[in-house]
């Protein structure tokens, strides 16, 4: 009885042995006809994402924009063209401005449709698309908050090209 034991229990570990030495080839991988790897031949890794066959989607994209400040300041076209009111005018007349990178403050363009019931501040977004161009359209309730983002798509990667701020 404890030859036979012994017996089915080396059995088993060679079968173990061998089905793991066996199931680990590599199909991908240069061999010859004994099945040894070719001298000299690499096992060269592709690695093909989504993004470098198919267009950025944009809601994705304003997420990740939105709260990945790194990620931000890469899409951004800086120096970046800004409308703005001149707090020095009178009537705060829009003004032309250029915003650099080390100027730039994070910008959170993620809604919430609380935002238009809340007690102040009171806003809705809308976007607004048009062939490559994608803008973001925010807008107060009797607060004067007024911003539009304009978002250009180049090499099917969302950027912020440029911006008109008009709240006072």
């Amino acid at each position: 009885m404890k030859f036979k034991t012994l017996l089915f229990f080396s059995l088993s570990v060679m079968l173990l042995i061998s089905c793991s030495q066996g199931g680990g080839k590599d199909r991908g991988t240069a061999t010859d006809e004994t099945g040894d790897r070719e001298p000299g031949v690499e096992d060269e890794v592709v690695v093909v994402t989504p993004e470098a066959d198919e267009e950025e989607e944009f809601s994705a994209f304003v997420e990740q924009f939105s709260n990945d400040e790194s990620f931000q300041l890469r899409r951004i076209k800086f120096p970046i063209s800004v409308i703005i009111p001149d707090m020095s005018d009178v009537g705060m007349a829009p003004t032309k401005e250029s915003i650099g990178k080390y100027d730039w403050e994070p910008l959170d363009l993620t809604y919430d449709s609380t935002y238009l019931t809340r007690p102040f501040d009171q806003y809705y977004q809308v976007v607004r698309y048009r062939n490559d161009t994608a803008v973001v359209e925010i807008r107060g309730i009797n607060n004067g908050i007024y911003a539009d983002y304009y978002f250009t798509l180049i090499d099917r990667k969302w950027y912020l090209v440029t911006l008109y701020e008009a709240s006072f």
